[in-house]
């Protein structure tokens, strides 16, 4: 099929295995940011690695790796003199590296004929001088992990909530950066209505950006507490958050679970916004399902921060259903991170139900695995409309718990009671005699006292 739209731009990959970091994480971590790649369009070509005792201080990986990179990028493959030799590390240190590089280049195959990557990727957080110096040595733009995510963030954010939060990120992430640039930039001045006496323009520039985000705080507060008063009024209803890793099934088990028609795409991070619908077919009391935005391991923390009044939904619901993609071999890891964002953000330990998800993707012996390893755990397919009904069963008993059955007589004169039987408890069987409205009712145990005193019952 041709590609109407021309070939996708490409990029290349570069990440460091530090100690403690197992082969599985790294190469899952890798695997990772390849998605993320995708994700913003790209087309990644090549990988560069190594194993280093730490980051190289100017430019993350050691001089024989800069000529490596710069073989899929044409740049010139090293740092100018002087951001090297001010930030060496140990001298053993570096002869390791060294070593360890000259080893891996004696067998290291040159891609000469590979296509010219136009962005470098790093699986790491940078420093504005390791950019700027991996920038110089390979001649194109570099972006570490965080701001590949805050980029995905941004092309998805569609609610102003979400655009706000995504923005308030990007400039925190933004301010530290900020250097001199352009001839006569760092000459100190002052004047009405520019900058403060001996201020810099690096520093003006850095107050406008406070400012700006001071503004943005400002708005996105409104927002939240709109957002808040619509939580209280959902106050009284039964609440159920799907939360989890990104792209490991969410919206496709809100589609499934109220019959709306939330995105669904297959995409990390596709869903930023928080939605609240009622489970469908709809019970009494009603259950509202709330779908979240998705984790990722290394999740910058202003994103976390700033996406914690979304997030409110999971904190403050009565039950999670975390789903994860089983299909992925790293899906333990993934649980993990999910669990630990959850409770940096105050989840408290909730009722959960875990959700294996796209098991229709497995063998049976891994199905078996998964059967043996995690019993306690639903093993799902969106795809299996009975999956979805044993899911809604799940979650409709668990709002049921601590429902007890009655019988309750509303005589004809009190019919408004029918209709307050409905909305506070399953009405189980209804039928009608001389005296009035016989219901077999299951409710809680409140709700049951409260329809006994509108009876006049004691």
């Amino acid at each position: 099929m041709s590609d109407t739209a021309g070939p996708r731009p490409r990029a290349v990959l570069l990440g460091v295995q530090l100690p403690g970091a197992s082969d599985a994480a790294f190469e899952s971590s890798l695997g990772e940011l390849s998605r993320l790649a995708r994700t913003l369009g790209f087309e990644v070509v090549g990988r560069v690695t190594q194993r280093r005792q730490r980051l190289e201080a100017a430019a993350v990986v050691g001089a024989g790796k800069l000529r490596e990179l710069a073989s899929f990028t044409g740049g010139p493959g090293v740092v100018p003199s002087g951001a090297r030799a001010a930030k060496r590390g140990a001298p053993e240190e570096e002869e390791e590296g060294e070593e360890a590089e000259a080893r891996e280049e004696a067998g290291a195959e040159t891609p000469a004929a590979a296509p010219r990557a136009t962005l470098v990727l790093v699986d790491h957080d940078l420093s504005p001088s390791q950019a700027r110096n991996l920038e110089r040595a390979a001649g194109v733009e570099v972006l570490d992990r965080s701001a590949v995510i805050l980029a995905i963030f941004q092309r998805h954010a569609r609610s102003r909530e979400a655009r706000l939060q995504v923005e308030i990120a990007r400039l925190n992430y933004v301010a530290p950066r900020l250097r001199e640039t352009g001839a006569g930039r760092d000459r100190q001045g002052g004047g009405i209505g520019t900058r403060g006496a001996g201020e810099s323009a690096a520093e003006l520039d850095r107050r406008k950006v406070r400012d700006r985000i001071a503004e943005l705080r400002e708005e996105l507060a409104r927002i939240e507490r709109e957002s808040g008063t619509r939580r209280k009024r959902r106050g009284g209803q039964n609440t159920v958050a799907l939360v989890g890793y990104t792209n490991a099934g969410k919206s496709s088990w809100m589609r499934a679970l109220t019959g709306s028609g939330v995105l669904v795409e297959d995409k990390l991070f596709a869903t930023l916004d928080t939605t609240v619908r009622a489970l469908h077919p709809e019970t009494t009391p009603r259950i509202l399902v709330s779908d979240t935005v998705g984790f990722i391991q290394n999740l910058p923390h202003d994103l976390v921060a700033s996406f914690r009044s979304t997030l409110d939904e999971a904190r403050e619901c009565e039950l999670l259903v975390h789903v994860v993609d089983a299909s992925d071999p790293a899906f333990p890891n993934q649980i993990e991170v999910t669990r630990e964002v959850l409770a940096s953000i105050g989840v408290p330990s909730s009722p959960r139900i875990v959700l294996l998800n796209k098991v229709d993707r497995l063998d049976a012996a891994a199905r078996e695995r998964l059967a043996r390893d995690w019993p306690d755990a639903l093993r799902l397919s969106v795809r299996d409309p009975a999956d979805v009904a044993r899911l809604r069963e799940r979650i409709t008993a668990f709002f049921e718990r601590d429902f007890e059955e009655a019988v309750l007589v509303v005589p004809y004169a009190r019919q408004r009671v029918v209709a307050e039987a409905h909305a506070l408890g399953r009405v189980v069987e209804e039928t009608h005699d001389a005296s009035g409205t016989r219901l077999r009712v299951r409710a809680t145990p409140a709700a049951l006292a409260r329809l006994r005193a509108a009876l006049g019952e004691s």
